[in-house]
C-alpha cells in the first residue's frame, strides 16, 4: 500500500471519528476459543481495533495491524478507556507485511482481501489455531456495482484454499463470505 492508501484510510477514519466505537464482529464472538496461557491473537487490517480489543478482554495478547494511524490512535484511546493491556498497535504498510511462522493462536481478518497472504496466514497460525475470516464476495457487486472485483471472493474460493484445514463455519448466503477454519494439530 502506498502513502496514498494511508491518506485515504486516515481520511476515512477521521470522518468516522464522531461515530460510536463499533462492537466486535459477531463471527469473532461466536467462534473464538477460550484463551489459554500466553495465547496470541492478530487483528489484521484491524481498523479501529474493536475485534483485537475484544480478544484482549478474553485473555489474548494481541497485535492490531492497520495502515491507518488515525484508526490505531482511536483504538489506543479505547484501549486506555477500558484499561486494557497486552495490545500492540502496529501501523503497517500491508504491501510489506511479514508474519512469523506459528506465531498466533487466532488470526481474524474482516472486510479485507489479499489472496497473496493466504500462505502467510496459514504459516503464521500455530497448529490447532484458528483463522476467522469474513469479507465480501462477488454478490457485493449487486449492492455496489462499481466495486473492484479483484477484491471480491469467487464462490467457494476461500473454502477451497483452506480445504486441508477443519472448517468450523462456512457461509456465503449473502454478499459476505464467512469462514472459521482450524489448522491441524499435526501441522
Amino acid at each position: 500500500m502506498s502513502a496514498k492508501d494511508r491518506v485515504r484510510w486516515d481520511t476515512y477514519f477521521r470522518k468516522a471519528s464522531s461515530q460510536p466505537y463499533p462492537a466486535p464482529d459477531p463471527l469473532l464472538l461466536q467462534f473464538t476459543p477460550s484463551a489459554i496461557s500466553e495465547a496470541r491473537g492478530l487483528d489484521l487490517c484491524g481498523g479501529l481495533g474493536q475485534n483485537g480489543l475484544w480478544l484482549v478482554s478474553q485473555g489474548y495478547a494481541v497485535d492490531i495491524m492497520d495502515i491507518s494511524r488515525v484508526a490505531l490512535n482511536r483504538a489506543r484511546i479505547e484501549m486506555m478507556l477500558r484499561n486494557l493491556r497486552s495490545v500492540n498497535l502496529l501501523p503497517v504498510d500491508m504491501d510489506g507485511l511479514s508474519l512469523d511462522a506459528s506465531s498466533y493462536d487466532v488470526i481474524c481478518v474482516f472486510r479485507y482481501l489479499r489472496r497473496d497472504w493466504f500462505d502467510m496466514l496459514k504459516a503464521a497460525i500455530k497448529p490447532g489455531g484458528r483463522l476467522i475470516y469474513e469479507t465480501y464476495n462477488r454478490r457485493y457487486l449487486e449492492q455496489v456495482p462499481g466495486f473492484n472485483p479483484s477484491f471480491l471472493l469467487a464462490p467457494n474460493e476461500l473454502c477451497e484454499y483452506f480445504r486441508d484445514w477443519s472448517l468450523l463455519h462456512w457461509d456465503e448466503t449473502d454478499h459476505n463470505t464467512r469462514m472459521v477454519a482450524v489448522k491441524s494439530s499435526a501441522s
